[in-house]
């Protein structure tokens, strides 16, 4: 049998915050270690039938970044359901909220930039 593996290696400063976060994964197309701003992992346990998820994010993470990736994530989540599970309504609503929230954070950012 085939193993794929994902590995994170997380730099905390004094106060145990993420200073910089870097990944690799066996399939990964590019060498070595590449560096991001933010992760996002879920775990489903199925002995407790609920998800274990870890959000790391570095502390130089911009807030309109992070709500982009949060959009991005669910986003990504719409589409699982629809493959997954096939239940459209159920992936048109995730996708509705992610359209509306878009246009909250292109509405933030305009006006940031109009300041």
């Amino acid at each position: 049998m085939r193993q794929s593996e994902i590995n994170f290696t997380i730099e905390l400063d004094n106060e145990n915050v993420p200073d910089k976060i870097y990944w690799d994964a066996t399939d990964n197309p590019n060498e070595g270690l590449n560096d991001t701003k933010a992760i996002s992992v879920a775990v489903w346990d199925n002995y407790h039938r609920n998800t274990l998820k870890i959000d790391l994010w570095t502390k130089d993470m911009e807030v309109g970044d992070m709500k982009r990736f949060m959009v991005e994530i669910m986003g990504g989540i719409a589409s699982t359901v629809r493959g997954a599970t096939g239940d459209e309504a159920m992936a048109d609503d995730i996708d509705n909220l992610c359209r509306s929230l878009s246009k909250r954070i292109e509405a933030e950012f305009r006006a940031e930039n109009q300041k």
